[in-house]
Order: structure tokens, then sequence, then C-alpha cells
């Protein structure tokens, strides 16, 4: 495979959605790829765009040409092969395979003193509902998400990312081995809110708790808090209810039980983003 550095042209391999032997993922989608270049243009590794995308990613191609790494303009059938989709939208960046690094207590320190919003997911079950969560999680300047042990299926991949819509480079992840445990201590710094379906409390009941939160704890501002969402189909397990600050659930008809797990987040996070 050619591809460009600028006018030079190198030989290069087609590398899959998740490289094993170099570490690489691929993010595909216009959105992603745009907030990528845009925020952490330093993290592409590669880029491949068709022809029509190259105005859109001028900048990027610029940076990567300047810095010595390569694009390639290339067809449809081409970056389907690289991202394992056809809904790559004419581009995909080649990037380190994410670390997450694990939660520590200098960043609930930080979390609970700067009053930041974020959200924990348990068994949340698979890599779309992530993406849709931290677009929501972009969209409502909800600051870090937090992935669980107990998770095996929500991860930071190529459908998340794309699913995610840039909304990637706009919060910090942390992954914890346990979510009662991470609860147990966040609950003292900050409020920790679990959706649940059958709480009595309701979403727009919590203005009043997180206020009297705050004033418990003589801030000047609203606390941090923390959304706690789990499985669509089991909920938050009792282990996990236990540790949260205040359960709340979103009212409707009873017509389903409840709603996506992502739309549920979104719900949330637009209430603590308006208090």
């Amino acid at each position: 495979m050619c591809l460009h550095y600028g006018h030079a042209l190198i030989i290069c391999y087609i590398y899959p959605v998740r490289n094993r032997l170099t570490n690489e993922l691929a993010v595909c989608g216009i959105n992603a790829a745009l907030a990528l270049g845009e925020f952490h243009p330093e993290s592409i590794n590669r880029l491949f765009l068709r022809e029509d995308r190259l105005k859109l990613f001028f900048k990027v191609c610029k940076y990567l040409a300047e810095k010595k790494y390569p694009y390639k303009i290339c067809d449809d059938e081409e970056l389907e092969r690289l991202c394992k989709s056809n809904r790559h939208q004419g581009v995909v960046a080649m990037i380190e395979e994410p670390a997450v690094p694990g939660a520590v207590e200098a960043d609930l320190e930080l979390w609970a003193a700067e009053g930041k919003t974020g959200v924990v997911l348990h068994s949340v079950g698979n890599d779309h509902n992530l993406g849709a969560i931290v677009r929501a999680a972009a969209f409502f300047e909800a600051h870090f998400v937090i992935l669980s042990g107990e998770d095996q299926e929500a991860r930071l991949s190529t459908s998340a990312y794309r699913v995610a819509e840039g909304g990637m480079e706009h919060v910090v992840f942390r992954k914890v081995r346990s979510t009662a445990a991470f609860l147990r201590a966040a609950s003292t710094r900050i409020v920790t809110v679990g959706a649940d379906p059958r709480a009595r409390r309701r979403v727009r009941d919590l203005g009043g708790i997180i206020e009297d939160r705050g004033a418990a704890l003589k801030l000047q501002r609203r606390p941090g808090i923390a959304l706690v969402v789990g499985n669509e189909e089991t909920g938050l397990p009792a282990e996990i209810k236990e540790q949260c600050s205040v359960l709340a659930r979103i009212p409707g008809t009873g017509n389903i039980e409840s709603l996506n797990v992502a739309q549920a987040a979104a719900l949330f996070l637009h209430e603590f983003f308006e208090m």
C-alpha cells in the first residue's frame, strides 16, 4: 500500500479494526475522526480517507505530513477492509489502542473539588451503548466515565468511537476492579446517583437532594455527581444500590419497563447539566 508523506511515498500494510501486533485501533466516521484530529492529532499514526474528504481533513493531513506520518487517499472498499465496517463515512484513522488507567484517590479529590459530573458503568454490556453514553456525556459536559471490571463487553472500540461521534475526546476514562468499592469511597466526596426504574424518587427530585448535600459539605457550588447505570436486563444489583447516595427513576407511562441505558443516561445528565 502506498501512503503519502505530503508528496513522498512509503510502503505500509493494511491494519484491521484492532491490530494485535501493533496495538492499534481504527477510528472511523467523520465526527469521530475530526474530533480526534482537532484535539489529539498527535495520537494518529496514519490516516486513510476518500478524496472527497480531503478538504475536511486538510489541516490533519498537513499536520501528519509535517510530522512525517503517512496518510492515503483510497476508495470505500479499502476503507471498509481497514475498519471492518461500511459505516466509515469516508475516513479511517489508526491510533494506539487506548489504555485506560485505574481510578486513584487523586481523581476523586479533583472531581469533588471541581464539582465534576461523571458516569459509572456497571455491566452496561456493549460498545454501542458505551459510545452513546459517551456522546451524551460530552454533550452535557460530564467529565469522566468509569469502566468496571465486572463489564466484559463495553470497551473503547472502533464501534464505541464511531457511535460517540467525537465524544471520546471530551471525557477522561478510568477503570475500577469493583464498582461497589469505588462507590463506597466516592460517596463520601461526591453525590452518587443510581439509576433505578423502581426508585421512589424521580430524577426531578434530585435538585434539592444535591443542593442539601452541597450545603452539608459547606460548598459554595454544586457538588460533584456520579451517575451510576447498569445492565439493561438486570439493572443495578443490590450491592451497588446500597453504595449509592440516592436512587432515582425517570417517570414514564409504564407501557414498557424502562428506557435504553444510553437514553436514560442522557436524561439524567441533562438534569444535572441544568442544575
